[in-house]
């Protein structure tokens, strides 16, 4: 009983001092990503609700598992989270067996922030015109289509297997270091296309540098105007989107996870967080508890685990 008593006491002190210290935001990507511009949108009115600085700490590298497992292996206390994606979660661990941490052992959800579609974009000099007409050229010639990717395992090459899967053709996968080296060989006419995030890609397709097949979304989206849905495109057994999420290490007080889930969903309610991801054609996507959010995780890992087999996707 005393035990229980001293337990009750030093969770309900440690409840009401959360957060004393600045808190630490890492992000496993370089900045100027879609990850460290979520991180950046959403640190500001955290650290308002919080009532202490939120600090972005950019640890990019191995496709961010350095940053995962940097946040994996930090104190349990509640002052450092990480933002991470689909890849760096559910889809390191199975391509890489030689990690020394699993994140959904090490790592504690605390809710997902945000969520949007890929694009599938084509250099100007493929002939399709929409979705069904490069669906009919890669049944005539299969394999003569090169699409890029930010590497193997990641949202564009896993969002790709799936279209092959889906659409019943073949291309040639041409994996690059990252996004902007991707997109960048689309533009020259190096590779012919790309499942590519939304930020990489409008800016070019709205100078007329890239041409739009379709968002992979089911349906049209209003952060892609448009720009059909792969529904209304012809390809409605086909859906695939890309979320961004807040963890934190394995052990952490639920007191703390509750702190940050509660001011992380106030600050996903704000219009100028929505205006602000709306403008990078992503848009917030707040779990209603840590406990949807791990629910959610178990479900998009039977996906992304099926995808990466159908890849064959090796680690780098």
């Amino acid at each position: 009983m005393r035990f229980l008593l001293l337990l009750l006491f030093s969770t309900s002190v440690f409840s009401q001092n959360y957060p004393s210290r600045p808190i630490r935001l890492v992000v496993g990507f370089a900045p100027g990503g879609a990850a460290d511009f979520v991180a950046r949108t959403l640190s500001d009115p955290l650290a308002r609700a919080l009532g202490q600085p939120v600090v972005i700490d950019n640890r990019p590298g191995a496709g961010s598992s350095i940053a995962a497992e940097h946040v994996a292996k930090s104190p349990a206390d509640g002052y450092t989270v990480l933002i991470a994606s689909p890849s760096s979660i559910l889809v390191n661990p199975l391509i890489n067996k030689q990690s020394s941490f699993q994140p959904m052992k090490d790592l504690a959800p605390v809710s997902k922030v945000s969520s949007s579609p890929l694009v599938v974009a084509v250099n100007p000099g493929v002939s399709a015109m929409n979705l069904q007409e490069l669906i009919s050229f890669l049944k005539k010639n299969p394999g003569k289509l090169n699409y890029a990717t930010s590497g193997n395992g990641s949202a564009p090459h896993l969002a790709a297997v799936l279209f092959t899967r889906v659409a019943g053709v073949e291309m040639v996968h041409v994996p690059y270091k990252g996004g902007a080296p991707a997109v960048q060989s689309v533009l020259s006419g190096d590779t012919q296309l790309s499942f590519a995030t939304p930020p990489s890609v409008l800016p070019l397709v709205q100078a007329g540098r890239l041409r739009a097949l379709a968002v992979t979304s089911r349906e049209s989206t209003p952060l892609v105007p448009g720009v059909p849905g792969m529904a209304q495109a012809g390809l409605a057994d086909y859906e695939i989107s890309f979320w961004y999420g807040f963890f934190v290490p394995a052990g952490t007080p639920p007191a703390a996870i509750k702190r940050l889930y509660d001011e992380t969903a106030q600050s996903l309610r704000l219009p100028e967080v929505s205006r602000a991801l709306a403008k990078e054609g992503t848009e917030t996507a707040g779990s209603s508890s840590p406990a949807d959010f791990s629910a959610f995780l178990a479900e998009d890992a039977k996906l992304w685990t099926r995808l990466v087999k159908d890849s064959g996707a090796k680690f780098d």
